[in-house]
């Protein structure tokens, strides 16, 4: 079974090079359709006890948030959490290396969606230096282990790898550098990633070697074209989740109780955030006399 998802994956993204940008009114449909079928999905989580994990990796730029984002713009955040840790204290780089994760793991009727993972342990770490030899290689070893633990235990665990190219990924960084609101996206270690780009092709092959695994294998995500990767990693996440539409109560509003002599304080009692929106229309009116 794995081999035949892996060929026609392989099979899909041959077909996607080369084609049109998936346009965006046939974007946003299908986007709101699979949207509802997650809100499907959560319900289901939550009536059954079940557990899911996804795991979000590539390359820097490749689409991991945004497609996080749309996964969970509609979901309820206490049932679906994203995990993105920060860089391991002190403390925590004295623990197992896979401690601090665990944390992060769902109880019964929980989604969790890692934007990044354990696996840094295998790219950026390894590549940039921050672990030993023996650390990464250690890595490499308990990792299927650790993982076969998780499927073993119950949990719904989905790996997806979103794959850039070189030269989008450079596209991608130049327009966050004339971003304001999304300069913060980059970091010193992210332009850095550029200038090894062939040391973490190798690390991501190497780790796939060892951790793509039957129980938990990679998916991965074409996403040169970020429409088309959340609408087919969505996808394919609800075609391995095994859910159903759960029946939801009935609800009824009830009717409002009659007053019973309650009286509103004064407004000048209490303070207010100024009305910056009229101030907003107000300006807007003053330019279109302006005009007129």
């Amino acid at each position: 079974m794995p081999g035949k998802v892996k060929d026609s994956g392989k099979k899909a993204a041959q077909q996607l090079n080369g084609t049109q940008k998936l346009p965006r009114q046939l974007y946003e449909t299908e986007l709101y359709r699979l949207q509802g079928e997650l809100v499907k999905m959560q319900e289901w989580v939550r009536a059954e006890g079940a557990r899911i994990v996804a795991i979000f990796e590539g390359r820097d730029a490749a689409g991991k948030g945004g497609a996080i984002k749309r996964v969970t713009e509609f979901l309820n955040p206490r049932v679906a959490r994203i995990v993105a840790l920060p860089a391991p204290t002190e403390r925590e780089r004295t623990e197992w290396y896979f401690q601090r994760y665990i944390d992060h793991l769902p109880a019964a009727g929980e989604i969790a969606l890692f934007d990044r993972s354990w696996y840094n342990r295998a790219g950026v770490e390894h590549v940039m230096g921050f672990c030993t030899k023996e650390e990464y290689s250690r890595f490499l070893h308990q990792c299927p282990l650790f993982e076969r633990l998780l499927v073993e235990d119950g949990i719904l665990l989905r790996k997806y790898w979103f794959s850039v190219s070189d030269e989008e990924q450079q596209r991608r960084f130049r327009s966050r550098l004339d971003d304001p609101l999304r300069r913060w996206k980059l970091s010193p270690m992210d332009l850095e990633s550029i200038t090894h780009w062939e040391d973490y092709s190798r690390a991501k092959d190497e780790m796939f070697v060892h951790t793509d695994i039957p129980e938990a294998p990679w998916h991965v995500v074409e996403s040169e074209d970020k429409r088309h990767a959340r609408i087919n990693m969505i996808a394919h996440l609800l075609s391995t989740i095994p859910y159903h539409q759960v029946r939801e109560p009935s609800l009824k509003l009830p009717p409002r109780p009659p007053a019973r002599g309650y009286v509103r304080p004064a407004r000048d009692m209490q303070a207010y955030v100024p009305d910056h929106a009229a101030e907003l229309m107000a300006g807007d009116g003053k330019n279109g006399a302006d005009k007129g």
